[in-house]
């Protein structure tokens, strides 16, 4: 495995769109992901500067991480996903660099409230718990470990209600 000891995230740009979709397109089994992003991309959902990457010591990009706006009944909030890494650097620290950096930018921007919907047992790592436990449901069926919710600013009250996600999720 090439795995650097520190990943360099950052935002993403024009340039790296095609490499975004190449790594969704290498992550996972379907397309889905690598469109969805792209429908993201022209919703009103997306966010700049949410859209972040983490690149390979040769400056290309091995990892993503998406940050849209989705409520919480009425209250704003944010879904995390497609989070995605290229085969050849799953398992090194990319995933996990790209996603603390979403992370870190969207509490830099005030965001309070994160959702998620992925493997139980790789979110926690981040501080993501069952959305149950905080009275916050998906608009469909799902198994509860696997809908999450991570609040960025311990201070702040966390809403409860139903998740409303983006158009383009399709849910």
């Amino acid at each position: 495995m090439n795995s650097p000891l520190t990943w360099t995230t950052r935002p993403e740009t024009t340039a790296d769109i095609a490499a975004i979709r190449e790594v969704n397109l290498g992550a996972f089994p379907t397309p889905l992901e690598a469109d969805l992003v792209e429908a993201l991309r022209s919703d009103p959902a997306w966010i700049p500067g949410l859209s972040l990457v983490a690149e390979a010591p040769d400056g290309t990009v091995a990892g993503f991480a998406l940050l849209t706006r989705c409520h919480i009944d009425d209250s704003p909030a944010l879904v995390l996903g497609p989070c995605a890494v290229l085969p050849a650097h799953q398992k090194t620290g990319a995933g996990s660099a790209v996603i603390r950096a979403a992370l870190d930018a969207a509490r830099d921007r005030g965001e309070n409230l994160v959702t998620c919907l992925g493997h139980p047992e790789y979110y926690p790592r981040f501080g993501f718990t069952p959305a149950s436990e905080h009275g916050i449901r998906p608009t469909f069926e799902v198994p509860d470990e696997a809908m999450m919710v991570l609040a960025l600013d311990a201070t702040a009250p966390v809403p409860t209600g139903t998740i409303h996600y983006p158009a383009p999720f399709g849910v």
